[in-house]
């Protein structure tokens, strides 16, 4: 049994990711119903050293006919019976969505809400739409509802999430729409809250109407169209499991959802597209791709599946270990706790 958090706002906290992850899957539903073949979401549970300190959900896709992967995660952990620590809770949602179709563009959110041993705490809100091919009218309509729907933040998100999604070695962002506020807090947590609720429950919105005029737009896709979403896919791996503070500091707290903090990998990469970058590092990170290479079958296009993602998992949090100096080398922004179990 998973034991929730004590804390009332964490509680609260936990309520809206939950709201959030059924709303995001029932809109998804409703395209498979209505676009693919009728398969929902599939609900997996994970428990936080057997739910004593939490645990969380997901919800994994399972319309192979539009999803290459996808995974709505929820997750609470706590730490209410050990006072020593200066964290109290983190609760999130954390989302990525990779459509079969190489037209139709991926999409990652994340919501979390952290508060510490003296009941401080702070929003950590992101949003990013990830085209393995740029459609100008997608994008638009992405930054068009992140604009009206964060006030005067805008600016301020959109300008840390391009910061925080560059890939330096590729000279490059990792998509084309970038929202990221950190630390987010007005000192009033109901108005906070609000907030949070109305921009994701509007970035699901606008998500499922692009991905819903794509799919109807696109049904066919030629091979080179394919070739490219492998290689972005190949990029989006990269990326997360070399610079993204999120999913690195979940693989170190812990092994015990590395399948769920690993959602966002896609279910097909190029191996020697990735290995072609080895070169591109500098030390240690290079040997972290390497790392990465020998946890990866050897064909093309290469396989990701469960087992493969925990091999993954285990290469990022052996190379950390082995070189905690190397966190300083990841994307640039502000440390995120070490306890959300993130999948960007």
């Amino acid at each position: 049994m998973r034991i929730p958090a004590q804390s009332h706002q964490a509680q609260e906290a936990l309520t809206l990711v939950e709201e959030l992850q059924s709303y995001f899957a029932e809109k998804l539903n409703q395209v498979s119903m209505t676009l693919g073949s009728n398969f929902p979401f599939e609900e997996v549970e994970w428990m936080r050293d057997s739910g004593k300190h939490g645990g969380g959900t997901r919800y994994e896709a399972r319309d192979n006919t539009l999803f290459n992967c996808g995974s709505i995660n929820v997750s609470q952990v706590h730490y209410d019976d050990n006072p020593e620590k200066k964290l109290g809770s983190a609760t999130a949602i954390s989302t990525i969505i990779h459509p079969l179709n190489p037209n139709v563009p991926s999409m990652h959110m994340h919501i979390s809400w952290t508060q510490m041993r003296d009941s401080s705490g702070y929003w950590r809100i992101m949003a990013d739409l990830n085209p393995s091919i740029k459609n100008e009218d997608d994008k638009k309509t992405f930054d068009t509802m992140l604009k009206n729907s964060s006030y005067s933040y805008y600016e301020e998100a959109s300008a840390q999430g391009d910061k925080y999604f560059t890939i330096p070695v590729l000279n490059r962002t990792r998509g084309v729409s970038h929202f990221y506020l950190e630390n987010f807090s007005t000192g009033d947590f109901q108005a906070d809250y609000t907030f949070a609720k109305d921009i994701g429950k509007n970035i699901i919105e606008t998500y499922t109407q692009i991905i819903t005029h794509a799919i109807t737009q696109n049904s066919d896709s030629t091979q080179q169209q394919k070739d490219e979403q492998l290689a972005y896919h190949t990029l989006y791996l990269f990326q997360v499991l070399t610079l993204d503070r999120g999913t690195t500091s979940g693989l170190l707290v812990h092994d015990q959802n590395d399948v769920g903090i690993m959602g966002s990998i896609p279910s097909f990469v190029n191996r020697e597209l990735l290995k072609s970058w080895t070169t591109k590092m500098t030390q240690p990170q290079d040997k972290l791709v390497e790392d990465l290479l020998q946890a990866l079958p050897e064909q093309n296009p290469t396989p990701v599946s469960a087992d493969t993602k925990k091999k993954l998992a285990s290469a990022v949090r052996k190379h950390y270990k082995k070189y905690p100096e190397a966190l300083s080398m990841q994307a640039s922004g502000e440390i995120i706790p070490p306890t959300v179990d993130n999948h960007s």
